[in-house]
């Protein structure tokens, strides 16, 4: 229809009747086209391609008939490169550009031989319009500025063409992936539809997700992989190091790694630092460490940083990325910063969540407390009252005595757990306190004299440390009343060069070996209490213990001064 107002305000632009001839029979192909284009629910390929050779055909037969090739009939070809770029990519767009330019050439050389002479004649002969070409706009010094102008547009638009693409891509797939995440599927469940679509994006079969909370140094490693196309995700242990192995400091954020073939501790590849300016990859050795617990040929890993409490890494191992590699890691840090305030979102719910089961064990406490250990409490009473004022038959009287022991024990055990529920908001300014409330309750209900000693220095350890240490030390004493035998029993809280350590000493009957127990030798014995085992290792500490059979043990465990994520 543009071109219809043009010939309207300009005819001279059109020097062949024929010209109106093929400008009708465009607009009626074009209607067809769109026709056809409604009635199908999807297009063949071989459809495309004809409508768009059709496309590239035209412009070039009609500039035959038009007085210059920089009219408006000129801006068809536009009309094509645009098609070409809208339909493909970059080079499909510069290869319609070349072949509207040898077309055109193509009529030149047809010009310049006379191809069109004998049409003309026979025109003529039956009393028709002729075609009168237009010889000189097909000039061969014209004609090359024309095409040079069609390959140039062509490239500029095909390129930009391919960069929007990618840029609606790339949002597409970060709307997917926010679609993707629900909350109350929780935190495990949309990290493995998450990070199971990325793994489908880099053509990778396993993935580790390696997170940190502020103000922990527990690390957390979860493994995704893919059997049958469905992401499954499970937790992993870390093993020793786990921050050096999977949360060592390094400047890229997001980086590619593999591994040289010449010689195996060598790696190359690319990163990306915080701005999205190239950087150097983290060091061989970094890698190595990484290696010896995860083999790999090609590592694929991006940083995330979702608000100020929750940090880590994602691992992708052989990925399969683009020519473009740069593109790649670019787009992975861009997904990934776009999905994290989501996922944090999802973190902040289960937290609160958290939150309110706390709360709820306080109030199960408060009830437990007030009620059901109350009411045993006082039922032991009368018993004891029953016994000592009543004359009972001897093996009564052992019954009852019995029984009453029973309660008291239940008493305990209910104690205990009440104080395993409350110690989980336990920081480093309530830890001396709880740990000295325990042992003055532990000395009231067994009859065990305890003591409690710390070092008059202020305490750095972050609050999931001091929980831990809190839940050892109330262990440790369940142990020394159930199994010890001890008389007595002394906590200590002891700092000594950036490292304390909690003990745990009793002068009752000891483990079944003599002498110390390294870290290393731990699992050789089979009676050390798995419990404290799992809880020193969750914290990263060290544990040690001293046994002499029939005079005591001792309990040490270590733990550094908490040490700042620096994982970028």
């Amino acid at each position: 229809m543009s071109t219809l107002v043009a010939v309207y305000f300009n005819p001279a632009e059109v020097r062949s009747a024929w010209a109106y001839a093929l400008l009708a029979f465009y607009i009626t192909h074009g209607a067809a086209i769109m026709f056809l284009l409604r009635s199908w629910n999807d297009s063949t390929v071989t459809f495309r391609v004809l409508v768009h050779a059709a496309d590239v055909v035209w412009p070039a037969l009609i500039s035959l008939l038009t007085s210059s090739q920089s009219n408006s009939f000129f801006l068809f070809f536009f009309f094509v490169i645009a098609a070409a770029a809208y339909r493909w990519g970059v080079w499909e767009t510069v290869m319609t550009s070349v072949a509207s330019a040898s077309l055109l050439w193509f009529e030149s050389l047809a010009l310049r031989m006379g191809a069109f002479g004998p049409l003309d004649r026979w025109l003529m002969h039956h009393n028709l319009p002729l075609f009168q070409e237009d010889i000189v706009s097909f000039d061969p010094k014209r004609l090359f500025m024309r095409s040079v102008y069609l390959v140039v547009i062509g490239l500029l638009m095909g390129y930009l063409a391919e960069q929007q693409k990618k840029l609606r891509a790339e949002k597409d797939e970060a709307g997917r992936l926010l679609g993707m995440i629900r909350m109350d599927t929780g935190l495990a469940l949309n990290l493995s539809h998450i990070v199971g679509e990325m793994m489908r994006l880099y053509g990778s079969k396993r993935a580790l997700i390696a997170s940190r909370e502020s103000g922990s140094p527990k690390i957390t490693l979860a493994t995704v992989e893919l059997p049958e196309g469905i992401a499954h995700l499970t937790w992993a242990d870390t093993g020793a190091g786990g921050a050096d192995t999977y949360l060592f400091p390094s400047v890229a954020i997001a980086w590619y790694a593999r591994k040289v073939s010449r010689r195996e501790s060598e790696h190359n590849g690319l990163g990306l630092n915080g701005e999205g300016a190239l950087t150097a990859i983290p060091k061989d050795s970094l890698l190595q460490r990484f290696a010896a617990q995860h083999t790999f040929e090609r590592v694929l890993a991006v940083s995330f940083s979702s608000g100020p409490d929750l940090s880590g890494r994602i691992f992708f191992l052989e990925p399969e990325l683009s020519s473009n590699a740069e593109e790649d890691l670019r787009f992975l840090q861009d997904l990934v910063r776009q999905v994290g305030p989501a996922v944090y979102n999802v973190y902040l719910v289960r937290k609160l969540r958290k939150r309110a089961g706390a709360l709820e064990r306080a109030r199960l406490v408060r009830e437990l407390h007030d009620g059901a250990v109350q009411s045993l409490i006082g039922v032991e009473m009368q018993m004891d009252v029953l016994r000592r004022t009543h004359p009972i038959a001897a093996p009564l009287g052992l019954e009852l005595e019995r029984i009453q022991q029973l309660l008291r024990e239940e008493v305990l055990k209910l104690r205990e757990l009440m104080q395993e529920m409350k110690s989980a908001d336990i920081d480093a300014r309530k830890l001396p306190g709880f740990l000295h409330d325990a042992v003055d309750r532990f000395q009231r209900e067994t009859g065990i004299r305890g003591s409690f000693i710390m070092d008059d220095q202020e305490l750095l350890l972050p609050q999931p440390v001091c929980r831990e240490l809190a839940r050892i030390a109330q262990e440790a004493l369940v142990n020394v009343r159930k199994h010890s035998g001890a008389t007595h029993v002394l906590v200590r809280l002891l700092e000594s060069k950036g490292i304390w350590e909690l003990l745990i000493e009793d002068d009752g009957s000891g483990f079944s070996f003599t002498g110390r127990i390294s870290p290393s030798d731990l699992d050789v014995v089979a009676n050390i209490p798995a419990i404290i085992r799992e809880r020193v290792r969750l914290i990263e500490g060290e544990l040690t213990i001293e046994s002499r059979p029939g005079r005591g043990s001792r309990v040490e465990v270590r733990v550094a001064q908490h040490r700042q994520a620096a994982h970028g």
